[in-house]
């Protein structure tokens, strides 16, 4: 399978990752807890990532008490001058606020099992660890009031209704991933 190829139907690569709150995530984990769980793979320097970031804070404030998490997780490789370290994630993590785990994939191994492309690419996966959405967040990362199409919130709730995910990919748009 090439890389830019969809995901749907595949089961989600399990992982084990410290987050920025210096636990280890394991997939497996959220699985037993969650009926779904988005993984969106990001990175502090992406530029896409930044515009979609408070959006992200309210999809998590939104859903977390209806069965889903989020989860964000950092495969670029960490070079100087770029902040990508652990310690630049977990200051990214403070500045921002955030309000969902924030693992880091030192090796690659995890975007490397998911195919991932870009930043920010999201896998909706149900409590199966089956990948039910893969793609994009919404239609325009620049303004969120010209959104006409909230894919992953859509499908969210879709997954949470037992209903089916339309669509299930949207090709992700962002900023490529070093992977």
């Amino acid at each position: 399978m090439e890389k830019n190829q969809t995901q749907i139907g595949n089961y989600a690569p399990d992982f084990e990752l410290k987050g920025i709150d210096e636990k280890v995530h394991h997939l497996a984990s959220y699985l037993k807890t969650f009926q779904g769980i988005a993984v969106v793979f990001m990175k502090n320097s992406c530029p896409y990532v930044d515009l979609y970031i408070n959006r992200l804070k309210k999809i998590q404030e939104t859903w977390s008490d209806q069965g889903f998490t989020l989860i964000g997780i950092n495969s670029e490789p960490a070079k100087s001058g770029y902040g990508e370290y652990f310690e630049e994630m977990k200051q990214f993590g403070k500045s921002k606020n955030l309000n969902f785990p924030y693992l880091r994939d030192t090796n690659q191994d995890v975007g490397n099992c998911f195919k991932v492309t870009v930043t920010p690419e999201v896998f909706l996966i149900d409590n199966q660890g089956i990948i039910r959405y893969q793609g994009r967040i919404d239609d325009c990362a620049e303004m969120e009031e010209k959104v006409e199409n909230n894919y992953l919130e859509k499908n969210i709730a879709a997954l949470l209704q037992g209903k089916s995910i339309k669509p299930e990919f949207i090709k992700a748009v962002g900023t490529p991933i070093e992977i």
